[in-house]
């Protein structure tokens, strides 16, 4: 069995978010990536070093098995590092273009709902706990 190295929140209604996943998940021949989509209703902050629903849905979150959390491209980073692919990234640690990248990914954090023509955050928030509600019941 694979030591996990890295597990990934993500949001499995979102189809870029699920093309990024697959691809990831294609080129990860040892398994060293868990993916943990956070629509799920087993998804449970408690065991996800606390990070709510809200807030794996407004950036992406990544756990090292250190359990440092990731944020952002830091995600990205350290997930193609792992597959092997870090040359990739390696640009977002270069000064100048680091900064560039960070900028688009709170671009794309902040409106991927829209630009996905998914509901708001504040909708998709309601809906989940209305839905824990119902399964509590």
């Amino acid at each position: 069995m694979a030591l996990i190295k890295l597990i990934i929140l993500f949001d499995g209604g979102c189809p870029i978010c699920q093309r990024e996943v697959s691809f990831l998940r294609s080129k990860d021949v040892f398994r060293y990536l868990s993916f943990i989509d956070i629509n799920s209703s087993s998804y449970k902050p408690e065991f996800f070093s606390d990070i709510s629903y809200r807030e794996a849905m407004g950036r992406i979150h990544a756990i090292k098995a250190s359990g440092e959390v990731l944020k952002d491209v830091q995600v990205f980073r350290e997930a193609y590092r792992i597959i092997g692919l870090g040359w990739v990234y390696a640009p977002t640690t270069w000064p100048v273009l680091g900064a560039f990248f960070d900028q688009v990914y709170a671009f794309w954090a902040r409106w991927r709902l829209i630009l996905t023509r998914r509901p708001s955050l504040e909708e998709l928030c309601k809906l989940k706990d209305i839905n824990a509600n119902n399964k509590e019941l």
